[in-house]
C-alpha cells in the first residue's frame, strides 16, 4: 500500500466570493440616497468582511452627503454601526467568523511615534482616511460595474462592508446592538473629549456647546470625572431636561440671554469662566465663544463638532491670555486602548444610552432619517438593516 493513501485528505480552503447586497448609495451632493444592489468584494489580506446588523446617523454623514470635505461620488455613507464578522482575509488572526465588532475610523498600531507618546489617538500607521479608498488606493464596493467610494475606512449603510482589520474593534455581545452603534462614534467622541482630551478633573467647571449625542457624551464624562458645574448650551429648550439626565447642572438658551453666551457663562462662574469648554455643534463662530468662555491663563477649549467651514478666524487675545484651543478626532479615544473601557461601562449599565435613541428607521427608508434629524426632539436615529437574520 502506498503510504500516502493513509494520510488524511487535505481540508479544502474556503474560496471567498463577492457578495451582492443592498446599500444606500449617495450618487451626488445634496441628492436623495438610493437603495441599490451593490457588490462587496471578498476580504483581501489583513481585511475582514462584516455583516452590518445595525447602524446610526451622525452629522458627519450629512456633511459627506454634501461633498464635504472631499466630494467623492458615488459613495456609501455611514460610519457608525455594529455587525458580525462574515469572513476574514489572509493574515487576519485576531478576528474570526461570527464575532461581534464595531468599526473605527482610526487605527492604533501602538508602535509609531504618536501611539507611543500616548498624547494623541492619531496613529501614523493607520490614519483616518477621507478619500474613500482603502490603504491600497482601491475600493471594495461597486455598483453596476462602477466603483463606490467608502466613508472613512468603513461604510456601514450597506448590508456588508469590507474593512482593514486594524480599524475593527471587538465588542462584548452583551451590549445591545443600538448601543454598540452609538459608541462607535457619536457618544464616544463626546465622552472621550472630556476624558482623554481635556482630562476633566474633580471639582472643575465645564461648558458644553451643543447637546446632541456628542454633547451628551461630554456631559456624562464630565459628571463621571467629578465636574461640579456643567453648563449646557443649546437653542433647543427640550435639551434642558435631557441634559439633566446625563449630569448637566445649568442650561443656557442663547435666545433667552441679552448677552453673548461666553459672557453669560462667565457670569455663572463668578466672572472667571469655566475650566473646560467643548464646541460640539460644528457652527464655526461658536469656536470663539467656547474659547472666550474659559478662564484666563488656564482655560481649555476642545473643538469636537465637524464644521462646514475649513478656515475659521480665532480671537488672538483669548489665546495670548493663556487659554488653550485644541482640536479633536473621535474624542482622543484610542480604539484598542480606550474603547474597551467605554464598552465595559455599557455592559455595566453605567451609561444611559437609551436616553439618546429617539427614532428608528429601516435602511430602505434612509432618506427619512435625514428629515427626522431636523426635528427638535431628535438625538440619535437607529438604522435597522433590511436583513438582520
Amino acid at each position: 500500500m502506498n503510504p500516502s493513501e493513509n494520510r488524511s485528505p487535505a481540508v479544502a480552503k474556503r474560496v471567498l466570493q463577492a457578495i451582492t447586497c443592498k446599500a444606500a448609495v449617495c450618487w451626488a451632493p445634496n441628492q436623495p440616497l438610493r437603495i441599490e444592489e451593490i457588490q462587496v468584494d471578498a476580504p483581501g489580506p489583513l481585511e475582514v468582511r462584516i455583516k452590518i446588523l445595525c447602524s446610526s446617523l451622525c452629522h458627519t454623514d450629512v456633511l459627506y452627503s454634501k461633498g464635504i470635505p472631499i466630494p467623492a461620488f458615488p459613495r456609501v455613507l455611514g460610519h457608525e454601526g455594529v455587525g458580525v464578522v462574515e469572513s476574514v482575509g489572509e493574515g487576519v488572526t485576531e478576528f474570526k467568523e461570527g464575532e461581534m465588532v464595531i468599526p473605527a475610523y482610526i487605527g492604533e498600531c501602538k508602535e509609531c511615534n504618536n501611539c507611543r507618546s500616548e498624547r494623541t489617538n492619531l496613529c501614523e500607521k493607520y490614519p483616518i482616511t477621507l478619500d474613500g479608498l482603502m490603504p491600497d488606493g482601491r475600493t471594495r464596493m461597486s455598483v453596476k460595474g462602477q466603483k463606490l467610494y467608502h466613508m472613512f475606512s468603513c461604510s456601514t449603510w450597506s448590508e456588508y462592508t469590507v474593512m482593514n482589520a486594524n480599524y475593527v474593534v471587538k465588542i462584548d455581545p452583551r451590549v445591545p446592538l443600538h448601543h454598540a452603534s452609538l459608541i462607535s462614534c457619536g457618544f464616544t467622541t463626546g465622552f472621550g473629549g472630556a476624558w482623554r482630551e481635556a482630562r476633566v478633573q474633580k471639582g472643575s467647571s465645564v461648558a458644553v456647546f451643543g447637546l446632541g449625542a456628542v454633547g451628551m457624551g461630554v456631559v456624562d464624562a464630565a459628571r463621571t470625572f467629578g465636574a461640579t458645574k456643567i453648563i449646557g448650551v443649546d437653542l433647543n429648550e427640550r435639551k434642558r431636561e435631557k441634559g439633566k439626565v446625563f449630569g448637566m447642572t445649568d442650561f443656557i438658551n442663547p435666545v433667552e440671554v441679552d448677552k453673548s453666551v461666553s459672557e453669560a457663562i462667565k457670569e455663572m462662574t463668578g466672572g472667571a469662566g469655566v475650566d473646560y469648554s467643548f464646541e460640539c455643534t460644528g457652527v464655526s463662530p461658536l469656536i470663539n465663544e467656547a474659547l472666550n468662555s474659559t478662564a484666563t491663563g488656564r482655560g481649555v477649549a476642545i473643538v469636537i463638532g465637524a464644521a462646514t467651514e475649513m478656515t475659521v478666524p480665532v480671537n488672538f487675545l483669548s489665546l495670548v491670555t493663556g487659554r488653550t484651543l485644541k482640536g479633536s478626532i473621535f474624542g482622543g479615544i484610542r480604539p484598542c486602548s480606550d474603547l474597551p473601557h467605554i464598552i465595559q461601562k455599557c455592559v455595566n449599565k453605567e451609561i444611559q444610552l437609551d436616553e439618546l435613541v429617539t427614532h428608528e428607521v429601516r435602511l430602505d427608508d434612509i432618506n427619512r432619517a435625514f428629515e427626522l434629524l431636523k426635528q427638535p426632539d431628535c438625538l440619535k436615529i437607529i438604522i435597522q438593516m433590511i436583513d438582520t437574520e
